[in-house]
């Protein structure tokens, strides 16, 4: 089977994605892609989700200048995209950064990507390093928690959030930095649930990670592996910081991913 590279173009360039397009047939992959539009309220980001999760498709190209890259919103579309694809494919699923010049920075991207490779557009082993990462397989990384994205323009963003397999948290608690919950609840994994019974939920509990400060809200449910978090932010949430609500004699361990 002929691996697939999608490609995310986030200007409308066309001698850099022609570019791309020819360098991908060149050397035996199957170049597919789209143009990314940043429109949050339509959730715009997820039109290529399901091209990204295609069994052929063993490599994500995101084309953008660190000013592509500017636009909060931007990178919470990135973010949520990222995100959704990871929860399918896992987190070592191959994501490449190919740009003009040398201004994006590993550590300035949100935390989805930070395990991803920039490269220079005219960099001569691009082509090797595409078909590289394209024909290795995925290595499965583990993480101590579950995340995954619900979203549709209908009922709006939800996080989905869980211990990872075997582990269970004795409640949970979860938190925007710009923006607090407005809704949360409790069920089985991979779908929102209708209905859900709470258990001792609490709102607005301020919480501080170095200089930055949190609002969250949380409840004493038991979730397993098979029982899943969800909550919804007012608007984009910049970082969030969720895990297992610690009792009076537990030292708080969360965990914290920045989105924008």
């Amino acid at each position: 089977m002929q691996k697939k590279v999608w490609i995310t173009s986030m200007s409308r360039e066309k001698k850099q994605i022609t570019g791309l397009l020819n360098l991908t047939k060149k050397y035996g992959l199957a170049p597919d892609g789209h143009f990314w539009v940043d429109d949050l309220q339509k959730m715009a980001w997820q039109a290529p989700l399901e091209n990204l999760l295609a069994k052929d498709t063993a490599l994500w190209v995101i084309s953008c200048t660190q000013k592509n890259l500017e636009s909060e919103s931007v990178r919470y579309g990135l973010s949520l995209l990222c995100l959704s694809l990871q929860h399918i494919k896992g987190i070592g699923f191959p994501i490449l950064f190919v740009c003009p010049d040398e201004s994006l920075k590993i550590e300035d991207l949100p935390t989805p990507f930070r395990g991803c490779d920039i490269i220079k557009s005219d960099n001569k082993s691009l082509a090797a390093k595409m078909t590289a990462k394209a024909n290795t397989p995925v290595k499965k990384i583990s993480t101590e928690y579950r995340i995954n994205i619900h979203a549709n323009q209908g009922y709006g963003i939800w996080f989905e959030l869980g211990p990872a397999k075997g582990t269970t948290w004795n409640g949970v608690l979860a938190g925007g930095l710009t923006s607090e919950a407005n809704a949360h609840g409790v069920g089985p994994k991979d779908s929102i649930p209708l209905k859900t019974i709470l258990e001792y939920q609490m709102q607005g509990l301020k919480l501080e990670s170095g200089k930055d400060h949190y609002t969250a809200w949380a409840v004493k449910n038991i979730i397993d592996e098979n029982q899943s978090y969800y909550v919804r932010f007012t608007d984009i949430p910049g970082s969030i910081l969720f895990g297992q609500l610690p009792d009076e004699e537990d030292e708080a361990d969360f965990h914290l991913l920045t989105l924008v």
